[in-house]
């Protein structure tokens, strides 16, 4: 159960690392264009940021957990169940 953790959380952090990436490359193709460029970037921006992608991160932590230990749970090694 803990290597399963401990992919979920490194693939937390890749997600994250992804997010502000992203977000910073945006940012600055925005600065660096005009007008309706700069408008879908930003919208882009705000789409990858906390109203868009990464709004739906702690639903995903919480199902992917939420998973792990019903799984656990269903499959225990040993168990009379088959």
């Amino acid at each position: 159960m803990m290597e399963q953790l401990q992919a979920l959380g490194l693939g937390i952090v890749v997600f994250a690392i992804i997010i502000g990436v992203g977000s910073i490359v945006l940012s600055r193709f925005g600065d660096s264009v005009g007008g309706t460029a700069n408008t879908t970037t930003q919208y882009l921006l705000t789409q990858l940021g906390t109203t868009g992608l990464a709004g739906w991160t702690p639903a995903i932590v919480a199902l992917s957990v939420g998973l792990l230990f019903i799984g656990a749970f269903l499959f225990q090694k040993g168990g009379s169940r088959r």
